[in-house]
Order: structure tokens, then C-alpha cells, then sequence
């Protein structure tokens, strides 16, 4: 993939997904827990931006608010302008466990994610013609029929990111899909991910704590309080892609955002690095 630039600074792409004063309250068995308070975020169309943040910050949980699992205790999220009311296929979960089911081969798995969008409920051949282009995508139309015991770990997450992708979501949201895997694969994934993302020009939000990944595929990376999480700093990242995970450049802007995770407790307003 030749080299693409991070931004372009003469478009602002339009708002896709805005998060005005979204807070969260649980209940445990004895008191409240504020798990979020008065986060305002804007997140614009083709835009991938990394959720950080120390355990418990949150994080997850603002995650589960945009895909409408939770619902906020006060604030509005809003997709293209209206209320997000609940789980929707305009705004897909990709999790930590590939989730994949073991009983379809791998090119049923991904049909599966479109057996009730309009557009192909009726037309079979239609589907499997989608799910074929999905998995060569993600490089994997030769294992297109074979059964998702004999794949990888890596090629799991490949196959569940194909099957996230196939009823074409406006917002795709990543709960840590690569945590399980070791460092050559999740290098590799990094790379298929960007491919995508320059392709498909979907707009990403992800949960990581790991700042190397959050620096080498976030165009803007929020990091968060402890809890109750709030928005303490944005880095922008502004390297063309594809980015290598090794890459120096990656690894100063890490720093970086590891130096605001090492005073992330801290009761400070969200600033801009």
C-alpha cells in the first residue's frame, strides 16, 4: 500500500458521531459508581479514533454507549445528528473474542452478517458474491470454506473483522481485538487495518492500553481520567499511513500518550497535544 497522508488540511470531513456532557452512573449493591462524567467528543466521518485510558477509566463503557448496549445517565450521543436509542447495524462491535460461530465455515460466518440488510435478505448468491470481496479483503478467500477450527487466531480476528464490515456500518467500533495475539501477527493486523481504513474510508472508534497501537493506527487518540473517566488530552497523530507498529516516529508519539496516561488521575480539563 503506497503511502497516505494521515489528513487532508484542506477538507473537514463532517461530524459523524457527537457526544454532548455523556455521563454514566451504575448501581452496585451499596453506593454509585460514576463510571463517565461530561464527556464531549466529536468524531468526524472516515475519522479512527483511539479510546486510552488507565483500568477503569471507562473506556469500554463509552464504547458500549455509542453501540447503544447502555444507555447514558445524562448527555445526548448522537449519530449524523440523531439520538443513538440502542444497538443498531450502523454501528457495529468488533470484540476482544473473535466470537465466531464454530458450527459455520468461514465464508457462512461472514454471509451471516448480512442475512437481514434489505439489500440481500432475498438474494443468496448476492451475499456470498459480498462475503468472497469481504474475505479478499482481508486476504483470506482461499480459507473461504474451510471450518473456523483449523484458522488461526489471527485469521479469526481477520474473518470476524470481514464479517463487522459486511453490512457496510457507518461507525465500526474495536474493544481490544488483538490482545491475544503475538507481536508479528498483530503487526501484520495493524497494516490489514489501515489497508482497510484508506479503502473503505470508515469512520473507527477503538479501545486499546497500548500506546504503541493507539499511536500507530488512531488519527487523533482521546485520553481519559481515571475514573470517572473524563476527556483529560487529544493527540493528534499526524503520520502518513501505512504506519509500522516499530516505526520511531510511532514511538515518540506513544510516548506521549503514555505521559498523559502517567497523570491521567489528575482533576484537569481535557487540553490538545
Amino acid at each position: 500500500m503506497d503511502a497516505i497522508p494521515a489528513s487532508n488540511p484542506g477538507i473537514s470531513p463532517p461530524v459523524k458521531l457527537r457526544l454532548a456532557n455523556v455521563t454514566k452512573t451504575f448501581d452496585s449493591a451499596t453506593q454509585k459508581v460514576a463510571a463517565l462524567q461530561a464527556v464531549n467528543l466529536e468524531i468526524r466521518e472516515g475519522e479512527y479514533v483511539v479510546l486510552f485510558g488507565p483500568s477503569g477509566c471507562g473506556k469500554s463503557t463509552l464504547l458500549n454507549l455509542i453501540a447503544g448496549f447502555e444507555t447514558p445517565s445524562a448527555g445526548d450521543i448522537l449519530l449524523e445528528g440523531d439520538p443513538v436509542s440502542g444497538p443498531g447495524n450502523d454501528r457495529l462491535m468488533m470484540f476482544q473474542e473473535h466470537a465466531l460461530f464454530p458450527w459455520l465455515n468461514v465464508i457462512e460466518n461472514v454471509v451471516y452478517g448480512l442475512k437481514w440488510e434489505p439489500a440481500y435478505r432475498f438474494r443468496f448468491r448476492a451475499r456470498r458474491q459480498k462475503a468472497l470481496e469481504l474475505l479478499k479483503m482481508v486476504h483470506l478467500e482461499e480459507f473461504a470454506r474451510s471450518s473456523v477450527h483449523e484458522l488461526s487466531g489471527g485469521m479469526k480476528q481477520r474473518v470476524a473483522l470481514a464479517r463487522a464490515l459486511a453490512p457496510d456500518p457507518q461507525v465500526l467500533l474495536i474493544d481490544e481485538p488483538f490482545p491475544a495475539l503475538d507481536a508479528l501477527v498483530r503487526a501484520r493486523l495493524y497494516v490489514e487495518l489501515q489497508d482497510i481504513l484508506v479503502r473503505t474510508r470508515k469512520t473507527i472508534v477503538s479501545v486499546t492500553h497500548d500506546p504503541r497501537e493507539a499511536a500507530c493506527l488512531g488519527d487523533r487518540v482521546v485520553v481519559l481520567t481515571g475514573r470517572p473517566g473524563r476527556i483529560k488530552a487529544e493527540v493528534k497523530v499526524q503520520l502518513a499511513r501505512p504506519r509500522d507498529i516499530n516505526d520511531p516516529q510511532v514511538a515518540e508519539y506513544a510516548l506521549r500518550i503514555n505521559a498523559h496516561l502517567e497523570s491521567a488521575h489528575e482533576e484537569k480539563p481535557g487540553t490538545t497535544a
